[in-house]
């Protein structure tokens, strides 16, 4: 399925303070250098936020994560939880049309779709309230037809049943999810014919109905006013049972009378002196020792005005005013660094590493050939 960015976007976005201060909790969970990791759970939340995932919202969730807007739109168009088009205020229903499912009777939920919110997918209801889609196999295979409303599984589901769901989530209410033929969970509908034991003592509905029951928010988005999420890899482990501290293990000891390079210094060594005394002709770099030479830099761009380093694979808005703060502003110069001046450039950017793996220099140099 082809999947594009919605034509009617907003002009901007921006996290609300309550949910800004949990997705800047949620990059922390990452190393330094792999912030990027962060993208699926930040586009998740503008997503709760909004409703739906909006261009500006893409665009904001790559700059915090120093991403070309590229790379966040590629994340978001792969995977299809998210919603690239508005979706209804009240609800978005998934319809599961998978076999299971189309075998018992998925065509008749997507007709009472059809029929009371709008004739086509990803079209919203007159009202606003509602919208739907047609989903691939949502898992429940043993409990179909069934549909996604918000959070949970509505399953067992008959045409008239998904009718009245409709209606009653029109009038402001939270049908109780799970089975809806009287089934506690997947367990035949006679009743269960073995582990008979373990039928006693049960909540009412099983875990995860209970669960959505006991909150009552199957259908409310995330909107920053819950119980903050605790964040123990960040705040010390105070809310979760600490672990103890491993014990630092010694790193291997150099062999005796067995130099690690043709200076007679061994790599322990080499790894000290490099980090203690400043790289010159008095000081060589050592076998297997890195090395750094800092680029010829400028204070601005030239007359004819900066190139757009963005064009560059992996740079985004961020990286560039990084660059252009480090004195380079042109194509040309990038694509004259050598393998020691890529080491002092990479040591002074967040994501160690991509200059190479991205290719700059070849990049750079093409474009620094147009």
């Amino acid at each position: 399925m082809l999947r594009r960015l919605h034509h009617d976007q907003p002009d901007s976005f921006a996290f609300t303070p309550a949910n800004q201060e949990w997705a800047e909790a949620q990059i922390t969970k990452y190393p330094e250098g792999r912030q990027a990791s962060a993208i699926i759970p930040l586009l998740w939340r503008a997503q709760e936020q909004e409703g739906w995932l909006t261009r500006p919202a893409i665009e904001h969730v790559a700059e915090m994560l120093d991403l070309a807007y590229i790379r966040a739109l590629e994340v978001a168009s792969f995977y299809f939880m998210f919603q690239l088009q508005p979706v209804g205020k009240i609800a978005h229903i998934q319809i599961c049309g998978t076999l299971s499912c189309m075998i018992c009777g998925a065509e008749d939920l997507v007709a009472v779709c059809q029929d009371k919110i709008a004739k086509k997918p990803h079209v919203v209801s007159d009202d606003g309230n509602f919208s739907w889609e047609e989903v691939e196999c949502l898992g429940s295979c043993a409990n179909a037809p069934m549909a996604q409303i918000g959070k949970d599984y509505y399953e067992d589901l008959t045409a008239e049943r998904l009718g009245e769901i409709i209606d009653e989530l029109a009038a402001g209410k939270v049908p109780v999810p799970g089975p809806q033929n009287g089934r506690y969970a997947a367990e035949p509908l006679k009743g269960l014919t073995s582990l008979q034991e373990y039928d006693s003592g049960k909540t009412q509905y099983n875990a995860s109905v209970q669960l959505a029951v006991d909150i009552g928010d199957t259908v409310k988005r995330i909107d920053g006013t819950e119980v903050p999420i605790l964040t123990p890899w960040r705040d010390g482990g105070t809310d979760v049972l600490e672990k103890p501290k491993a014990k630092k293990t010694p790193g291997p000891k150099p062999a005796a009378n067995k130099p690690a390079s043709k200076h007679g210094i061994t790599k322990q060594e080499a790894n000290a002196d490099s980090a203690a005394k400043p790289r010159g002709k008095s000081n060589p770099p050592v076998d297997g020792a890195s090395t750094e030479k800092k680029p010829k830099t400028l204070t601005a761009p030239r007359k004819s005005g900066a190139d757009d380093l963005k064009r560059i694979s992996g740079v985004g808005p961020k990286l560039e005013q990084t660059l252009n703060e480090l004195g380079f502003w042109h194509f040309d110069q990038i694509a004259k660094w050598t393998d020691a001046e890529i080491t002092w450039v990479d040591s002074r950017l967040k994501f160690k590493g991509r200059i190479k793996r991205d290719d700059w220099i070849g990049q750079a140099t093409k474009f620094a050939a147009e």
